[in-house]
């Protein structure tokens, strides 16, 4: 463990690891410390086909298509009977950029592991099963306690980059992070052998289904494995009054198609039960310190964009620490307004459609979609990370809120029932957190 670094990054996960592989590649002294050992389980296994044009940047995209399965679109399927199933194809959005008309699914497992060696490929030195303890910003500059096994150690650094997920480290050590008021959720979620893949092309599909509390994910991975998950109301899951697993299937038997999938599923690992509360923070950055990926901020994983905000911000971020370490404090400043306005405003669009995904109205609009003035195109733009910068897309969307808003009406005691549901949800994750 070196004394000093130019940048430390705390946590090696997809934010952390893009973060020192970038700084480390510009000849910055990098230290990355993970508290695990890699490989290590992690959720999040769906990709955006926005990632690609990081993951190109980082030249690790012959390397991803090794590991992972090809993720051309998303299927969603209502509850009811017959079946109602709609499809989509990430080629079919607007501006698809080169190399952006699909995504992959990874295990978590082996993608974090090759963003982390790649991050030591670039130069950065990678430190696992190593714990920071605390963080003093009172000298000069940041002072780290870090402890490896029984050795504690101090490493001093002219800039600290959180990157410790739901840790979220540094918001906890300055008071910063706040329950999203608007939305909560809880999930249940494992790995399962034979289960059927969609069709033909669609066979790398994620494959989401509704049911009256929640959705269900069906993520196929390499090795014939499928994740299977539920994301649902907070009440929903602490009212089981029954194993675990035994709840987990009866909570996919309230979409008799999903339940139909899974009829010869062997459980291959244990069934896990999280709760999957959204939150965000104050501020993302400070003098010296900066808030990359769930460190900053986390949303309901419906639209798979964990990963791909984990390592846009590591990106944007990493012109903040550019600019501070050159000591060119005018490019810091508008480091610093740009990563404010283009994070936040990703999550903003996308918080959108998750706060009303349950919704009747938004359940219409997916199974039934029109390419009137090119929406469902731009809401396909959405799913596929394209969020941040193009204005087409925005405008298609200021209509799609406004469809929306009047097809509510139709449902509008059903609206009504589901907004009293999520902001339910909320105030009781608020609570028990408080």
């Amino acid at each position: 463990m070196p004394s000093r670094a130019d940048v430390v990054v705390v946590g090696g996960g997809p934010a952390g690891a893009t973060m020192a592989a970038l700084l480390a590649r510009d000849g910055h002294d990098v230290v990355l410390l993970e508290k695990d050992r890699h490989p290590r389980f992690h959720i999040g296994e769906s990709l955006l086909p926005h990632n690609m044009k990081i993951i190109r940047r980082l030249g690790l995209d012959e390397r991803l298509a090794t590991i992972g399965v090809y993720k051309p679109g998303a299927d969603f399927t209502a509850d009811s009977v017959p079946e109602q199933r709609h499809e989509i194809r990430f080629d079919e959005a607007l501006d698809v950029p080169e190399g952006c008309g699909h995504a992959w699914q990874v295990r978590r497992s082996e993608f974090d592991r090759m963003l982390f060696e790649h991050a030591g490929d670039c130069g950065a030195q990678t430190f696992v099963e190593t714990h920071v303890k605390a963080i003093d910003f009172d000298g000069k500059a940041p002072l780290l306690t870090v402890q490896q096994g029984d050795s504690t150690h101090r490493l001093a650094a002219k800039f600290v980059v959180d990157a410790s997920g739901r840790d979220a480290l540094l918001a906890r050590r300055f008071s910063l992070q706040e329950r999203n008021r608007e939305h909560a959720t809880a999930a249940l979620y494992g790995h399962f052998r034979n289960v059927p893949r969609r069709a033909g092309a669609a066979s790398g599909n994620i494959s989401i289904y509704w049911f009256r509390h929640g959705w269900i994910w069906m993520i196929p991975l390499s090795g014939e494995i499928m994740s299977v998950g539920a994301v649902c109301n907070p009440d929903y899951l602490r009212g089981r009054d029954r194993d675990v697993e035994d709840f987990f299937f009866d909570t996919l038997a309230l979409n008799p198609h999903a339940a139909e999938r899974m009829q010869s599923a062997e459980r291959v690992s244990p069934i896990t039960a999280t709760g999957n509360y959204s939150y965000f923070t104050r501020e993302l950055m400070g003098p010296n310190w900066l808030l990359i990926g769930d460190a900053g901020m986390f949303v309901d994983p419906v639209f798979s964009s964990g990963v791909f905000f984990a390592m846009y911000s590591a990106e944007q971020g990493a012109e903040i620490v550019r600019a501070e370490l050159a000591g060119e404090r005018r490019a810091a400043r508008r480091a610093r307004r740009n990563y404010r306005r283009r994070v936040h405003c990703g999550v903003r669009e996308l918080c959108w459609f998750i706060y009303r995904f349950p919704a009747p109205a938004m359940r219409h609009l997916f199974l039934n979609p029109s390419n009137v003035f090119q929406l469902r195109q731009a809401v396909i733009s959405v799913l596929a990370g394209d969020l941040h910068d193009n204005p087409r897309v925005r405008r298609r969307l200021r209509l799609f809120r406004f469809i929306y808003m009047l097809l509510s009406l139709r449902y509008l005691r059903e609206a009504l029932r589901a907004r009293r549901q999520r902001l339910r949800n909320a105030d009781l994750e608020f609570d028990r957190a408080t």
